[in-house]
């Protein structure tokens, strides 16, 4: 198995990190545009392995994708972090172009590639990878749901002075401040639902909270947050290439589920070793189905900017 990380920063050396550490591959490539970046990021990877005891190869490159070669799976972390009073539309112009040049250079090397979406704006750059690649959807799938949910569980175990690992929370729809939804109807405790356990204004603020918890950290680091959106990556690898059917909310293609087409949004899915394999129905009430509606049509405000660029 090889997998290929495309950006050495924060979330990329972060993700790349996680990988080795869990043996998702035998050979794990970290590139960026940087000189000497991802090569040393690799070097002292390598140099944790007989400390960590992984076996993991690393190996870093400048921008040569031709070390990328016959990658099952490729992790785009590319293009500029999101700066404090910075929106994720305002990324668009900078990280469109940077996002569809590495899909076209990846699939130079390695055509069966399954590509997952971290960079920003994710929704947007997963609608730009999936159109400007021309794959199947199952291959392009942006990781945001999956680190929005984490956010979500963190401030539900936080309101119920409990561990996280005891809490479920899902959220769906944008990879936004104002466009992601905690469905917090579904959230629990060990099986108990949360809106037992919780007022209703507790939860309401926990969702709240959750929404700008990527602004929360930008505001508190000056750049965007990079373990958990890190770590979210290869826990979305890791479901790729060890088959494991998982349920986990990503940015995929819709075409007529949850009322949508023509856009990727986050929704349940089912992972494994073809990508998303399933898009998992969650029977929205009224309230919920509207607030993706919404959600939607935000998303698509941004997709235009790609339109109106001519990226696509």
């Amino acid at each position: 198995m090889k997998i290929t990380v495309v950006g050495a920063g924060n979330v990329g050396a972060t993700c790349a990190n996680v990988i080795a550490q869990r043996e998702l591959a035998s050979e794990l490539v970290l590139l960026d545009i940087k000189e000497g970046v991802a090569e040393g990021k690799a070097m002292d990877m390598m140099q944790t392995s007989a400390l960590l005891g992984f076996d993991s190869r690393v190996s870093g490159s400048t921008n040569d994708y031709s070390k990328t070669a016959g990658s099952n799976v490729v992790v785009i972390t590319s293009g500029i972090p999101r700066k404090p009073g910075m929106t994720r539309e305002e990324l668009i112009g900078t990280n469109a172009g940077i996002v569809k040049g590495v899909v076209e250079n990846i699939l130079k090397y390695s055509p069966d590639a399954i590509f997952v979406i971290i960079s920003n704006p994710m929704d947007t750059m997963t609608y730009l990878a999936l159109k400007a690649s021309g794959l199947p959807k199952n291959r392009i799938i942006g990781m945001g749901g999956i680190l929005d949910s984490s956010r979500f569980k963190y401030y539900l175990s936080q309101a119920m002075e409990c561990p996280s690992s005891d809490v479920q929370g899902v959220v769906i729809g944008g990879h936004g401040d104002t466009t992601m939804i905690p469905l917090t109807r579904f959230a629990t405790r060990a099986g108990i639902p949360a809106a037992q356990l919780l007022s209703a204004d507790c939860l309401k603020k926990v969702a709240a909270d959750t929404m700008v918890g990527g602004a929360t950290l930008t505001g508190l680091l000056g750049t965007s947050a990079w373990y958990a959106p890190g770590a979210a990556g290869a826990l979305l690898v890791e479901a790729i290439v060890r088959d494991e059917k998982k349920v986990y909310p990503c940015c995929v293609a819709l075409d007529g589920e949850y009322g949508q087409k023509d856009i990727c949004l986050g929704v349940p899915v089912v992972i494994g070793k073809n990508g998303c394999e399933e898009i998992v129905d969650f029977k929205l009430n009224a309230e919920e189905q509207a607030e993706f509606n919404k959600s939607a049509d935000a998303v698509r405000k941004m997709n235009q900017v790609l339109a109106d660029m001519k990226v696509i």
